[in-house]
């Protein structure tokens, strides 16, 4: 059976673990099912997967120019603890679980399209590496639950959990995708989803009358300011400048030797050239993400009407960052600040009194999570929403990794943990069930993936398919604001005439 094993597993690590590949091959399928030429197939799956690529090529650049000050933070605010790093825990975990984990990844991407094509929730989850995160916590958590001895049980629960988390949460969540993209085409397949959807009803809550984030009214010698590529950049300028003079003045051989420079000025050089790649970064992230949606979205019409019927495909996170680029510097930075204060509560009051880890904000989790947490918060609550939305993600974000890190430590793996919310709450609702004993815990995870499924499809019928809006007593005052200064300045011109 090792050839299946490798057939298998070249299928998750090589195919479905490579967003790229998968969104070119959806694509191409699309463009078939529409009856398209070869050349249009051949040329709109590449296209779509080359967009793919730059928008990776973009996260690499923003993940490069984040990583130093990061440690520059840590270093200089002296925090300790673990940084959430779901790439970590997956390679250490999949040393014992890879073969497993196989398994769960192709059987649970089957599960999947069943579920999309025979229950309400038509979505194709297309995030490749969340897939194998999530295929992989899984796999952890019932192997451990259930003490090594049941593979095969492993795997078919592993695989019908896995199915249902890909198609349940992009159902919650669209309401909210739905007021940000403008219409129904597109879904969110990612792991950070309550965050999202907390933002999202975060904003709502406390923005019932502030203005977009993408409609702030800077004075004249502050207009370049609209262009969101500038207005990123020079953020970032002043936060990294900031954070390196610090760096220069209490750890001055660290700060240096984080930023490659042989002196300060080097250092403070080298702090704006990283600030400026962060811009560079976003702005190719959006020119992959506007590709990709040029071509995957056409296509897909021919999956929604000739192989799954409704269906939508389920994107990465960055696929929002367009409809509030602004949402997203402000959704990032606030959510790292809700990162630390998390951070604050674990120490002072968490870790004493029940043992939790102490859990550091990761720069690169809080720009893509709390980017999109913004987006969600302006969405439904302008500026203040995104401002409380992205906070509220810094919470998650780092209360529930802390959570899962505690059932991991359990189960004898401690050292490192899965860092977006849905990992949190669904291994520690899944871990806390086994723990009860194996085979009541088995039937009690089956029972929470029926109930999230059954959840799911009513929300689907009676919320997401009758058109319900978020915030839609925001937009109606607002709509009324805008009418009443448009009264008010066509009654104002004649009086000039």
């Amino acid at each position: 059976m090792d050839w299946f094993v490798d057939v298998l597993d070249f299928i998750g690590q090589q195919i479905l673990n490579v967003p790229a590949y998968l969104i070119g091959i959806i694509t191409a399928v699309g463009l078939i099912a529409l009856k398209r030429s070869s050349g249009q197939v051949i040329g709109g799956g590449l296209k779509a997967a080359l967009g793919f690529l730059i928008l990776g090529a973009g996260a690499d650049v923003v993940t490069g120019s984040l990583t130093p000050l990061g440690e520059i933070i840590l270093d200089v605010t002296g925090a300790q603890g673990v940084i959430p790093t779901n790439e970590v825990i997956t390679a250490v975990a999949s040393e014992k679980y890879g073969a497993q984990s196989a398994y769960v990844l192709v059987l649970g991407f089957l599960v999947m399209l069943a579920l999309a094509r025979f229950t309400p929730l038509r979505y194709i989850f297309l995030t490749g590496h969340h897939m194998v995160f999530m295929a992989l916590m899984l796999t952890v958590v019932l192997s451990v639950g259930l003490d090594d001895k049941s593979d095969w049980l492993v795997v078919l629960v592993g695989a019908f959990l896995l199915g249902v988390i890909m198609v349940v949460m992009p159902a919650f969540t669209q309401p909210w995708t739905r007021k940000i993209t403008g219409d129904d085409s597109l879904a969110i397949g990612h792991f950070g989803s309550l965050g999202y959807i907390a933002a999202g009803a975060a904003g709502q809550l406390v923005g019932k009358k502030s203005h977009s984030t993408e409609k702030i009214d800077f004075p004249q010698n502050l207009k370049f300011l609209r262009d969101s590529m500038v207005a990123t950049a020079l953020s970032m300028v002043l936060i990294y400048e900031v954070f390196v003079v610090w760096g220069l003045i209490s750890s001055p051989d660290t700060t240096k030797e984080l930023l490659n420079s042989p002196d300060a000025g080097a250092a403070v050089m080298a702090g704006l050239s990283l600030a400026l790649q962060f811009g560079v970064g976003v702005a190719i992230i959006l020119y992959g993400v506007r590709t990709v949606l040029g071509e995957l979205v056409p296509a897909f019409q021919g999956i929604a009407d000739k192989i799954v019927p409704g269906a939508k495909p389920a994107l990465d996170i960055p696929i929002v960052f367009p409809f509030g680029a602004n949402a997203v510097l402000i959704g990032f930075l606030s959510s790292f600040v809700g990162g630390l204060v998390m951070l604050g509560v674990l120490a002072l009051w968490l870790e004493p009194a029940f043992g939790l880890a102490l859990i550091l904000p990761g720069m690169v989790p809080h720009f893509f999570t709390g980017g999109g947490a913004g987006v969600y918060g302006n969405a439904t609550g302008g500026r203040l929403g995104a401002i409380v939305g992205g906070f509220v993600n810094g919470l998650l974000i780092t209360i529930l990794p802390a959570l899962l890190l505690k059932v991991f430590g359990e189960f004898g793996l401690s050292n490192s943990t899965f860092g977006d919310a849905d990992f949190g709450w669904f291994g520690t609702l899944l871990g806390t069930s086994l723990q009860i004993g194996p085979m009541i815990g088995l039937i009690l995870c089956v029972v929470i993936g029926v109930v999230l499924v059954v959840a799911a499809s009513v929300f689907q019928v009676k919320v997401v398919n009758t058109g319900w809006i978020p915030g839609a007593a925001r937009d109606e005052y607002l709509a009324k604001e805008e009418a009443a200064a448009a009264a008010a300045d066509a009654k104002e011109t004649p009086a000039k005439e």
